[in-house]
């Protein structure tokens, strides 16, 4: 049986989601989850959720799944503990050195690796399984056929919400230009902000400018083959989302999942389906799993929800909006004018005479207060329905089916056996007496013990074995009724594997290069010869081509790609896949504390730290090391700020035909509203796409600390200087180290 796990971001959603099917839900603590702007859990709240969870048979997995620094790490040592010892299922973690952490210290404590970590091929999947992890959340960019091809893991897909643009949700455009970190849980958006495309020097004339923006994942029309393929746990997204979202979307996989063990076949529930579409909608996509076209999958047209259409403006004067009605509008709902995206509550509707009514009915045309400009044509969409919203939060009490057995003979205590197919609890109490004068019946007694009101539990089956003419207290059969109760209830909830502890992995595995280096990324070939005549210590080549032409130099390394499987030597390593070839880790790695550290130096001899690391964050890890470790910083970089498997010039240069503008010449660029230049790289082979910093970061007045603190080896990377402006730059950088020697 497949798993449907849902999303919580707070109590009322938890609750709405275990009622409405849910096989298991994830949620996170205050802290270290990847949704730091939901509600979330406080400890205790956590612990009452562990148990709610585990009363009604729901499995309870916790995120752990952002960036860990090093300051943060006891914290988040202790809150894992904490976790193990209250009995989560499993904890989803992103960072690779707190999942060896885990995995050392907290043997049978189960690990999931987030999609954050960037889980994409057989090998990097491998590695993972050898630290311990049970199960995987595949990128979203990977297909139904690409997932199935891997072996060796329990396999988790998305397969229903918002979609982070960006391949593995590993972006940095929020983090250093909005001050927001997306791997820290806060990301700002910056997908869903408008941004114009740049060709050369000109502005290319765009029907759209939401150019991020992709649509909400829906897989309902091809949930079959979901069904049929060999993935465990279908994951919903939405921590951020309402109650009744959670609610909605619950129900409408669970029928889905039902029917199909039920027929052989998906159902499709259209009532459920429209009610989704009226609680939150952005267009919906196939996706990437599912092969989905750039067109398919973007919205280029608005980030916002767009509801559904229930009419259009017919008039409008000083006082009131008038609209008619294709579809009924009540009191309360939302509404969304297209055409200016203005959306309002409707406090007071009107009919045609301007009186108050509750709700307009289809065909009729109803009076709104006129809060904004509209104009005569605009198409009215309802972005909320509170009939809808209500039907998804007042949900049934969920009920745990029991069967009961209840003994009595005389001059004993009577004897009920409560079970739920699994667990059984047996209590005694009470005496049993010879009736002097009027025996209790059997109806009475079943009477009493099947009073459950208030319970979580419902009775399915009763037996009853009695003595004849029998004389039974009635309070002492609700006692007994009621123990057996609260017991059963109290295992059910308390269900925890043992705690096993194991020794903490100290060591460091990197040997110290006592040289204070210099190295450069470069992506030409008049870049690499700057390098040469810099004589840099290591030279990273982006380019395959050019690297083949001077892989023969001892000090050229290849950069591997963000994603594929094109591992052929020692590199500079973005990717877990390509770890155990060995090199120089790249900062993609997302090193922001030394058990990472100590982990990625097992295969490879230089780590480089994450860009996101503030001077005074890199100090602690160095006082760790005691200025022993074998690290990189980039001190001069474009950095890259978001990798894609979306093409923003197929879809909009070419309109999703044949690709052809990414193998020409010409530079691209995304232009913000601030008229801030992000350079567009292509891998035309691949049809991937990077965003790159508008800004060259400059971290060279910091390397004087960075020596002080033991750190040796500073990284520069170009982006399309000539070779003039490569040496200016590389000799700016060993200047400053010369001064700080």
């Amino acid at each position: 049986m497949k798993e449907l796990l849902v999303p919580v971001g707070n109590w009322e959603s938890l609750e709405i989601a275990v009622k409405s099917g849910a096989d298991a839900v994830y949620l996170a603590g205050k802290k270290f989850g990847a949704r730091a702007f939901a509600d979330n859990f406080t400890d205790t709240k956590m612990q009452d959720a562990i148990k709610y969870c585990h009363l009604y048979g729901v499995k309870i997995y916790v995120t752990v799944n952002t960036l860990v620094f090093e300051s943060e790490l006891e914290d988040v040592k202790k809150y894992i503990g904490f976790l193990h010892i209250n009995g989560v299922d499993a904890v989803i973690v992103a960072d690779v050195g707190l999942i060896a952490w885990i995995h050392d210290k907290y043997p049978n404590l189960e690990i999931h690796a987030s999609t954050q970590v960037h889980n994409t091929n057989q090998k990097g999947i491998d590695y993972l399984t050898s630290l311990g992890v049970k199960r995987v959340v595949f990128a979203r960019e990977m297909s139904l056929g690409e997932i199935e091809a891997i072996s060796g893991v329990e396999k988790e897909v998305f397969i229903h919400g918002a979609l982070c643009v960006c391949y593995s949700g590993q972006c940095l455009f929020s983090s250093l230009i909005m001050e927001r970190s997306g791997n820290r849980g806060a990301c700002a958006q910056p997908c869903r902000l408008p941004y114009k495309l740049k060709k050369d020097d000109q502005i290319l004339k765009l029907d759209s400018e939401y150019l991020l923006s992709p649509k909400e994942l829906n897989t309902t029309t091809y949930f079959d083959e979901i069904m049929r393929s060999d993935v465990y746990s279908l994951k919903i997204e939405g921590r951020m989302k309402s109650s009744f979202y959670v609610g909605c979307v619950t129900r409408l996989y669970r029928t889905l999942i039902d029917s199909y063990y039920q027929t052989g076949k998906c159902v499709v529930d259209n009532d459920i389906l429209n009610d989704l579409k009226v609680i939150f909608n952005r267009e919906y996509t196939k996706g990437f799993l599912f092969s989905a076209s750039n067109h398919e999958l973007m919205n280029t047209h608005s980030p916002n929800h767009l509801g559904v259409n229930i009419g259009r403006v017919e008039y409008v004067d000083n006082k009131y909006i008038y609209i008619a009605l294709n579809r009924d509008l009540a009191q309360g709902d939302g509404i969304r004018f297209l055409n200016n995206g203005n959306g309002m509550i409707i406090n007071y509707l009107y009919d045609k005479k301007g009186n108050l009514i509750s709700k307009g009915l289809e065909k009729e045309v109803v009076l709104v207060d006129k809060k904004y400009d509209v104009s005569v044509g605009d198409i009215v969409n309802k972005t909320l329905d509170i009939a809808v919203r209500d039907k998804y939060l007042n949900v049934i009490d969920k009920k745990i089916p029991v069967s009961l057995r209840f003994s009595a003979h005389a001059s004993s205590k009577m004897e009920l056996v409560l079970s739920d197919g699994v667990r059984e609890v047996m209590i005694c109490y009470g005496n049993v007496e010879v009736a002097r004068t009027q025996s209790i019946t059997e109806e009475s007694i079943t009477k009493q013990l099947s009073k459950f009101g208030g319970t979580p539990f419902s009775l399915e089956n009763i037996e009853l074995d009695l003595d004849d003419n029998l004389f039974i207290s009635i309070k002492d059969i609700n006692e007994i009724r009621r123990r057996a109760l609260d017991s059963l209830k109290e295992q059910r909830e308390n269900q925890k594997r043992d705690v096993v502890v194991g020794d903490e992995n100290t060591i460091y595995y990197g040997n110290v290069d006592e040289k204070l280096n210099v190295t450069v990324l470069v992506r030409s070939q008049e870049q690499l010869e700057a390098a040469i005549n810099a004589n840099v210590a290591r030279i990273y080549v982006t380019d395959r081509c050019l690297y083949e032409k001077n892989k023969h130099l001892d000090n050229v390394l290849f950069r591997t790609y963000r994603v594929g499987n094109d591992y052929r030597e020692r590199g500079l390593i973005t990717e877990l896949g390509a770890i155990k070839n060995g090199g120089i880790g790249d900062y993609f790695l997302n090193v922001t504390n030394h058990h990472t550290i100590n982990e990625l130096s097992k295969y490879v001899d230089v780590v480089t730290l994450s860009p996101e690391l503030s001077d005074e964050e890199i100090e602690v890890i160095m006082k760790y090391y005691k200025g022993r470790a074998n690290l990189e910083v980039v001190v001069s970089s474009h950095l890259e700020l978001m990798v894609m498997k979306y093409c923003p010039l197929n879809l909009n240069v070419n309109k999703d035909a044949v690709c052809l503008a990414c193998m020409k010449n010409n530079k691209y660029y995304l232009v913000d509203r601030f008229d801030k230049e992000y350079p567009l790289l292509m891998e035309a082979k691949k049809h991937i796409t990077h965003i790159l910093n508008y800004k060259r970061t400059w971290r060279k007045t910091s390397i004087g600390l960075y020596k002080k603190w033991g750190i040796n080896n500073y990284r520069i990377e170009l982006l399309d200087e000539n070779k003039e402006q490569a040496l200016q730059i590389i000799e700016e950088v060993k200047e400053q180290i010369r001064e700080e020697m």
